[in-house]
């Protein structure tokens, strides 16, 4: 197993964004570092350490997709909650959306569908976020 942690830095309260190529990167630079033991094939875990953002598959080909989603949970803003912080709404479409992720890879390549992407949902920003992935090979 490979532990790598990258970051990036939101610039809206919410948005998605598309993280696939990130990972991808990470996943290049362990081609290029590996073994010749080491298979080509196996899965990764993407996490998200935040509890006012998660980790989701969707469409990355049209970019209204994201919008739509965003759009879509935005029902939760007008919810009445108890946290004192103000930002209960992200808790709650965080949960819904999910911490995680498990992408099968082959050949050292993201294994996704055609129309898949990995998106990061901001709930709670801007930030600078951590994504953790687990390299299983």
């Amino acid at each position: 197993m490979e532990i790598k942690e990258i970051f990036i830095q939101t610039s809206k309260k919410q948005e998605l964004i598309d993280i696939t190529s990130l990972i991808q990167e990470e996943l290049e630079k362990l081609k290029n570092t590996s073994k010749k033991n080491v298979t080509s094939n196996g899965f990764v875990n993407v996490f998200v350490a935040h509890t006012t953002a998660g980790i989701t598959i969707n469409e990355n080909a049209d970019p209204d997709v994201k919008e739509d989603i965003i759009n879509a949970l935005k029902i939760f803003d007008k919810c009445q909650f108890k946290h004192l912080e103000g930002n209960s709404p992200a808790h709650v479409k965080a949960s819904l959306i999910g911490s995680s992720v498990l992408i099968p890879i082959e050949n050292f390549k993201l294994k996704l569908g055609q129309w898949q992407g990995v998106m990061f949902a901001e709930f709670d920003g801007p930030r600078k976020r951590k994504i953790i992935l687990n390299f299983y090979f």
